[in-house]
């Protein structure tokens, strides 16, 4: 598995400064044939990320997609933007990430009529996977001030072609709809990212934001305020996905304990008072001296929430000692929990979107650390719930 950054393609300049405020330290990487990326990393984390912009097409996507695969060769290669909704039950600023990927212009012309004849890409397992559990977390939209329902992640197939759908009625409107009839959205470049993936062995996944319906409504002013939000959406799954990726393979990467070592560190950390007998405890992850089981979670009140986020000061700095912490991260760590800590005291509205906001960042910092990572999750549903 590669060791690289995690590239992210967009088609648009508008998706593309969506992805990139995320980013901090960028710097730009020239390729030899003047195609020019930006590289830097996720705010508040380790997780490289090289940027590009494509424009669009999907020839054009598959040839920078394919400079980005052999200059940088990825963890996996992001396409990130916008796309039309082929059938209502997809809100606008949903968040579609594509199961698999239809090139849709695929085809035969014969006497009674165009037979389709796609390619057809899947998304890699393991993306897949992930993806899906990011979604069921929910908790990776930015806030929006005003709306109480956040964006949903919905997994299906995307339909790639080579021209702007805007119409409902339109016979390649109305074909796409009767051969494609499982495609959740339509769009102009996916097919030829996912060709560049399959072709270099870089995994690929498609997110997209939901800014339109595919049905006449393009260039109005509802497209216009939704083709931003749709791709903030777009843009704030995919980095979420991108830290995830990254810090999973890094876990994976690190070397596993031999046996006595392990003994020792079980002596260290588990202690049982009961007549100096043995400990068996079957968990989803131990930290320290903390045992986190696969069981409902408790609803806090604000004292419990207080004490657990002390007590995640004690994790911070056993993960610090162990090495799985730099001392940077650590130090902000500190700064964001105490943070937390201040705004969970004060017990308003205003605060306690404060302390999630603030937890959300902490996420961040310690997201090489799955297990900092799990405790934080009924913390930042807690804070939510102060007021």
């Amino acid at each position: 598995m590669s060791k690289g950054p995690v590239v992210i393609l967009t088609a648009l300049n508008l998706e593309y400064q969506s992805v990139r405020q995320r980013l901090a330290d960028l710097q730009v990487n020239r390729h030899e044939r003047g195609t020019r990326f930006e590289v830097g990393t996720v705010r508040g984390t380790s997780c490289r990320v090289v940027l590009g912009l494509t424009n669009k097409g999907n020839h054009s996507a598959a040839v920078i997609a394919e400079r980005a695969i052999q200059e940088f060769s990825p963890v996996a290669v992001l396409f990130v933007g916008v796309a039309g909704a082929l059938w209502d039950a997809t809100r606008l600023g949903d968040v579609v990430v594509a199961s698999h990927v239809y090139a849709y212009h695929g085809g035969t012309s014969e006497d009674d009529g165009l037979k389709a004849r796609p390619r057809v890409w899947e998304a890699p397992h393991g993306i897949s996977q992930l993806a899906s559990h990011l979604a069921r977390l929910n908790d990776w939209a930015d806030p929006t001030p005003g709306l109480d329902n956040g964006p949903r992640v919905r997994f299906g197939a995307i339909a790639a072609g080579e021209v702007v759908q805007n119409s409902r009625i339109s016979d390649q409107a109305k074909w796409i709809r009767q051969h494609y009839n499982d495609a959740l959205a339509i769009e102009m470049e996916a097919a030829g990212v996912a060709q560049a993936g399959h072709l270099s062995g870089a995994p690929v996944a498609i997110v997209r934001g939901i800014s339109d319906r595919a049905d006449g409504t393009k260039s109005t002013s509802e497209d216009r305020s939704w083709q931003p939000r749709a791709a903030a959406n777009a843009a704030a799954f995919a980095i979420r996905l991108a830290v995830e990726l990254v810090g999973e393979l890094k876990m994976a990467a690190m070397p596993q304990d031999d046996g006595a070592r392990s003994a020792g560190q079980f002596e260290r950390r588990v202690s049982n008072t009961a007549h100096n007998s043995t400990v068996g405890i079957m968990a989803s992850s131990v930290s320290g001296s903390s045992v986190h089981m696969n069981a409902a979670s408790t609803a806090f009140g604000p004292t419990d929430l207080i004490t657990e986020l002390n007590g995640f000061r004690d994790q911070l700095g056993w993960h610090r000692t162990e090495g799985a912490l730099d001392e940077d991260s650590y130090l902000e760590a500190l700064a964001d929990l105490d943070s937390a800590l201040r705004s969970a005291g004060e017990r308003t509205r205003e605060s306690s979107k404060r302390t999630v906001m603030t937890l959300k960042r902490l996420r961040g910092l310690v997201a090489e650390c799955p297990a900092l990572v799990a405790m934080l999750a009924p913390m930042i549903a807690a804070a939510g719930d102060l007021v």
